[in-house]
Order: C-alpha cells, then sequence, then structure tokens
C-alpha cells in the first residue's frame, strides 16, 4: 500500500513538473476556452487512473519467510542422457546436498518424464530445488568456494562440469509459485 502511495506521489510529482509549464504556455496563449477544459479534464482524468492500474500491474514480490522453489530443465543430446546424469551425479549433487545441510536448501529433488515428448518440448531432467526463502535463493552465493572444498582436483572437477554442459541441447532456470487453491475466491 506505501508503495502504491508512494508512487502516486511520485506520479503527480512528475506530471506537474513536466505538465506546469506547458499548461502556463497554454493559458498565456488565447485558445477556445472548450478545448482548454476539454485537455484539461482528460488529462487529470489521465493521471487520476494511470496510477492505480500501473500499481495494480506491479506483481508482489514473493515473502522473505516462504520457500522459494526454483525448476532447472536440462536437454541432454540424443544418446548423452545417462552421461548427464553420472556427472550431474558426481559433481553437482554432492554440491545441493552441502547447500542443504548449511540450511540454504531446504529440498532438492530430480524428476524424469515417464513418456516421451514432441522435441521442441522435450526435457530429460527437471532439478527443483526448494530454497529456505526468495531471499536466500537471491542473495550472492560463492558456491566456487564450496566446490573448491569439495573437489581438491579442479582440474578433473572443472573439465567434468563443461563436459556436462557440452552434451546439452538445452538448459533454463523456472522460478515457480505454490498457488494456494483452497484460500482463492475464484
Amino acid at each position: 500500500m506505501r508503495r502504491a502511495l508512494r508512487f502516486r506521489f511520485f506520479a503527480l510529482q512528475s506530471a506537474a513538473f513536466f505538465l506546469l509549464p506547458l499548461l502556463v504556455y497554454k493559458l498565456t496563449f488565447q485558445e477556445d476556452p472548450v478545448i482548454r477544459m476539454s485537455r484539461t479534464l482528460l488529462t487529470l482524468l489521465f493521471f487520476a487512473l494511470a496510477p492505480p492500474i500501473v500499481s495494480y500491474a506491479q506483481a508482489s514480490p514473493p515473502s522473505s519467510d516462504r520457500p522459494f522453489a526454483v525448476e532447472y530443465y536440462y536437454k541432454a543430446k540424443w544418446g548423452h542422457a545417462d552421461e548427464f546424469l553420472k556427472l550431474f551425479k558426481k559433481n553437482h549433487y554432492p554440491v545441493l546436498k552441502k547447500e542443504t545441510e548449511m540450511g540454504r536448501i531446504a529440498k532438492v529433488w530430480m524428476d524424469q518424464p515417464r513418456y516421451h515428448t514432441t522435441e521442441d518440448g522435450r526435457w530429460d531432467f527437471r532439478v527443483t530445488i526448494v530454497f529456505k526463502n526468495a531471499t536466500v535463493a537471491n542473495e550472492p552465493f560463492d558456491e566456487a568456494a564450496l566446490q573448491k572444498q569439495m573437489y581438491p582436483d579442479q582440474e578433473t572437477f572443472q573439465r567434468e562440469e563443461q563436459r556436462r554442459f557440452e552434451i546439452l541441447d538445452a538448459h533454463w532456470d523456472l522460478p515457480v509459485k505454490t498457488m494456494e487453491l483452497e484460500s482463492l475466491s475464484h
């Protein structure tokens, strides 16, 4: 609510700053009173309706005390899904488990489609990571330091991680939010 009020104040202040010289100019020169009144009413109507529309359109940020889930999709090149899974379980999954032990991640799991789909919609693995909250998920975290601690042979680790991404056709991340169906009014 405060953000909406601040935005309305800012919008009105900005409008006054830019429109005041225009209004002074228009009032200085003679203009048909009906046209001048119409412009004034339209301007006022615009600034009365625009801030509520803009503030309504802004998405509310995720709550900082609720879990925050991100789905990571991996589409391996044909014939390389098993190799990807082996490298993921060897090098990346232990890092995620360590982050779970540290309390940064609440839960992590992997899904695989049971049946095939069309090639454009195909993905081979979906890793879902539920972070403690949105703040933890988005704040800087030195994962490289954790990897160096866990994998002293960095040359092998880096080579295998590079290979893990070389055998992918696509990879994308999708933050998701849980919809509470019981509390929805529609």
